[in-house]
């Protein structure tokens, strides 16, 4: 429950010091500040720690901080009183110690929350400056000032077409009232603030009770009508019978659906907020029964409930948007804005793209979209799927439906303690969304593994719980990003921004990232209706478990690592040999899920079979375990990641040493491959900076920790965390450059040093980077350099006899025109050039055509190296003319010389 309306006023900065000096028993370090104790530090700097009311304690760190930055920072505005400020906000934060909000702070300095988060950044010149703990809070504070933006800046828009008040000060009153309540609400109701899609529905069921209570004259005719219409209809008898007894007022269902369609919001859930969560704040401001528009009395106590909030969670004052206060001012910056792809229009017309749209906006299309494309999905098996079930040796229905069940009750309480626990009607909404996509998915894998290998008895797949939870907490996590959006500027992946940001969904369900990760891929492949942006999510949330989630302490990974280790350096998990050949992505679930699939090379096909045994589980006790498909591919993928990765640190540090980067990564993959126990609770960047320090140390580069350290933070997707909290032994964390000292260098020192020898190890071969399988997206992707985009076609817009001559030349790639051998025959005119002539002349017997114009239809490259399916016709028809021809002339050759030599 909400709690109940206080009418205590704010205390007074004089009662906040009172409360300070009374409850603390070390006045030394916890009373506010006093010049006297602090004569050696700048009197300016003294007075800015009184005047925030900080502690001796803050004020001596803040003051050390100041020391260590001041040489090389630069002053603002020709003060240095900007700086001091950030350096007491840092020393708060380490210190748990915020004794003021961070609106006073920046009234104290005379900055904005821009200004002051572009400081504090410019300040961490050194590694220790910005500790992870204030980084967390600054990441926070900003996304939830994005946020808030957002709404403020959609709040005005909407109030101006809601609201045509004759005079200002009217118009500023509904503003003023609509939206401090709004902010009592959101921060009463909601424990995660910074989610602009529930805030904004929040927003919503605000505008509805503001507008349903303000007089007709003061509303523009669209929401006029729907509140005329609504009044006549007669009272019902419950309504009769509750006049005497105030109750939760009903939804205005005709006003409330005009709200939602003019912001492309989903009725049901606004509804669904209002109903849940909207009615019991309403009932703890007694305002349940009331009928008018709130009385200055009463949003000067929505004001002063807010104001509580506010100095508890001592962050920045919202009510100042409303007086464009230059705290909260974006200065130059423009509005945030989001570019989405564009729509598919009706056949035969262009597509015309959609302009830049608000975050909201953005958020808002993007779960229309998804929630479009599972408007036929249901969130029970499908016939298909039942027959399915049925086809099985055991039939999986039972423990399916079960499962769905149990997991449905995990999330909707999870859900809701982390966004309010009267949320969580939102959250079983969200969770038949993730079924309902669940069940679409399994439908269309099982399909593909019927046509794949011409069967419909998938018991051991079916029947195996850790792939059904992994394959629905993907599609849950489809429906999770969706929701969260990355729509704002200071949003990232690091699953740091937001409690339901991935991870989250495998701590909900208890599920190991090394299994989640097994069906991403083939989740992607089932569902051709994944937008672009969620691809790239899903393709972020493997890389995540590859670099560092799938490395924590109880994985199932490092038992993997251990049999395939034990069974000999013929069964590692991914031979270096192998480096160098293509990545193929023709694997499926049923491949890693029931992996080991196939026996080893050394291990009879008679052995015990341990496919049904769970990948997350260790095999039964005196059985020989194959090798396993799923620790293979995520090897490989391990592999050319951590190439990449180091590659572009590389090109920021040591272009001047191209010889050096073959050796830092042959350091690194030896490390992984024989030293995995590294990489335990730990994030692979660590290893690969480490890799890169020690290399440059015995071959006498001189390049610091401290140079790597910047250089890497300018790469995308890093965060300070994983180089100033780096795991030393069993709960002792500090940075990367003690963890170099205390523990990599002890463990590789004897390798390391090998590289400064006459003879050093052989070279690692280089990963063999293939093309992404999750490049090619159903929804239009933009080719960069112009306003070009590229979409698959579902199905043919002119069938062959309708095109006309000229139309009939074009191409579509993705679009079933005929057999394949129409696409052999484009590669084989696309092959047939002077320069594939030429090369062949020149005794090349298998001419390759160019990466650019290839058109893939095996799923493989020739440019990497793999075989080709033969020779094209069109070559083989000039070798057979070239070779006729030679005949031809060999014969004439004999010819004339029986003429010249005649036989006797």
């Amino acid at each position: 429950m909400p709690p109940k309306r206080r009418t205590a006023g704010t205390p007074s900065r004089e009662q906040k010091s009172g409360s300070r000096k009374s409850s603390s028993p070390d006045t030394k370090h916890n009373s506010v500040v006093t010049p006297e104790k602090h004569e050696e530090k700048d009197p300016e700097f003294i007075t800015l720690c009184k005047d925030l009311l900080v502690t001796n304690l803050v004020c001596d760190n803040a003051w050390a901080t100041w020391e260590s930055v001041a040489k090389s920072a630069e002053k603002v505005n020709g003060s240095n009183k900007p700086l001091w400020g950030a350096c007491i906000f840092i020393s708060a934060v380490d210190l748990e110690d915020m004794c003021f909000t961070f609106t006073e702070l920046q009234k104290a300095v005379g900055l904005s929350l821009k200004q002051f988060f572009n400081l504090v950044r410019k300040m961490d010149e050194n590694v220790d400056t910005i500790s992870p703990k204030v980084n967390s809070a600054v990441t926070k504070l900003e996304k939830k000032y994005e946020v808030s933006l957002a709404l403020y800046q959609r709040f005005v828009k909407t109030c101006a077409k809601i609201y045509s008040a004759p005079d200002e000060a009217k118009k500023q009153e509904l503003l003023h009232t609509s939206w401090i309540m709004f902010l009592l609400a959101k921060g009463t109701v909601l424990q995660m603030e910074d989610d602009l899609v529930i805030a904004f529905q929040l927003l919503l069921c605000v505008l509805e009770f503001c507008t349903k209570r303000c007089p007709s004259t003061l509303l523009q005719p669209l929401y006029r009508s729907a509140i005329t219409t609504t009044a006549q209809s007669p009272p019902t008898r419950t309504s009769r019978r509750s006049k005497a007894k105030p109750r939760p007022p009903e939804v205005d269902v005709q006003l409330l659906e005009t709200l939602c369609k003019e912001s492309d919001c989903s009725m049901d859930e606004v509804k669904n907020v209002y109903q849940s969560s909207f009615s019991a704040f309403l009932d703890s401001m007694n305002l349940a029964g009331s009928q008018e528009l709130p009385s200055q009395a009463c949003v000067d106590t929505f004001s002063e409930e807010y104001e509580k909030l506010y100095h508890k969670n001592k962050d920045f004052d919202a009510r100042l948007f409303l007086v464009d206060d230059e705290t909260l001012s974006l200065g130059k910056v423009d509005t945030p804005t989001v570019e989405i792809t564009p729509r598919k229009n009706q056949s035969g017309e262009e597509s015309v793209p959609i302009p830049p749209q608000t975050p909201i906006r953005a958020a808002m299309y993007s779960i229309q979209q998804l929630r479009g494309e599972l408007t036929s999905a249901s969130d029970q098996p499908s016939g298909n799927l039942i027959v399915y079930f049925k086809n099985c040796t055991v039939d999986p229905s039972e423990e399916i439906t079960k499962r769905v069940e149990q997991l449905g009750q995990i999330f909707c309480q999870k859900f809701a303690e982390a966004v309010g626990q009267r949320c969580e009607g939102l959250g079983k909404e969200r969770f038949t969304l993730g079924v309902q996509l669940y069940y679409k998915v399994m439908e269309s894998m099982l399909k593909s593994e019927e046509k794949r290998l011409s069967v419909q008895n998938f018991s051991k797949l079916l029947n195996n719980a850790t792939f059904h939870t992994s394959l629905l907490a993907c599609a849950l996590e489809v429906v999770m990003a969706t929701y969260v959006g990355n729509s704002l500027k200071n949003g990232n992946e690091n699953g740091n921004d937001t409690d339901l940001c991935f991870p989250w969904i495998l701590d909900v369900f208890q599920l190991y990232a090394f299994d989640f990760y097994k069906v991403i891929e083939s989740f992607i492949k089932a569902e051709p209706t994944l937008k672009h942006n969620m691809i790239e999510h899903l393709g972020r949330c493997e890389q995540q478990i590859m670099e560092s989630i799938a490395w924590k302490a109880d994985s199932p990974l490092f038992e993997l690592l251990k049999q395939s280790r034990e069974e000999g350096p013929g069964e590692q998990a991914e031979p270096p040999a192998t480096l160098n050949q293509p990545l193929q992505h023709n694997h499926t679930a049923a491949d890693l899920y029931l992996s080991p699939l196939r026996p080893s090379r050394r291990v009879p096909a008679a052995e015990v079979d341990t496919s049904a045994v769970p990948s997350s589980q260790p095999p039964v006790p005196g059985t020989r375990q194959h090798r396993s498909n799923s620790l293979s591919l995520f090897y490989k993928k391990l592999y050319r990641m951590a190439y990449l990765r180091l590659k572009m640190l590389f090109s920021h540090l040591l272009t001047s040493h191209p010889e050096l980067e073959h050796i830092i990564w042959t350091l690194l993959q030896h490390t992984l491959q024989n030293e995995y126990e590294l990489m335990k609770d730990r994030h692979l960047d660590q290893l690969m900076m480490c890799a890169m320090y020690a290399i440059c140390k015995v071959k006498n580069v001189d390049l610091r920790f401290k140079t790597i350290v910047t250089a890497y933070k300018e790469l995308p997707n890093t965060n300070q965390e994983i180089f100033k909290h780096v795991l030393i032994r069993e709960g002792q964390y500090d940075s990367i450059i003690v963890f170099y000292n205390l523990v990599f260098m002890q463990k590789l020192k004897t390798n390391i040093l090998q590289y400064s020898s006459p003879r050093p190890p052989p070279l690692s071969p280089i990963p063999h980077i293939p093309r992404s399988p999750y490049k090619y997206p159903s929804s239009p992707l933009r080719v960069p350099g112009g306003n070009v985009y590229i979409s698959p076609l579902k199905s043919s817009r002119m069938t062959p006899s309708a095109m006309t001559p000229r139309s009939r030349i074009l191409v579509s790639i993705g679009e079933s025109f005929g057999t394949s051998d129409k696409f052999q025959k484009i590669n084989q005119m696309v092959s047939s050039t002077d320069w594939s002539l030429k090369r062949r002349l020149e005794g090349d017997s298998t001419p390759k055509p160019l990466k650019r114009l290839r058109f893939d239809v095996d799923g493989q490259d020739e440019a990497d190296g793999s075989k080709s399916n033969g020779e094209s016709t069109l070559i083989q028809k000039l070798a057979e003319m070239s070779s006729a021809r030679s005949r031809m002339q060999e014969q004439k050759l004999k010819e004339e010389a029986e003429k010249e030599d005649p036989e006797p």
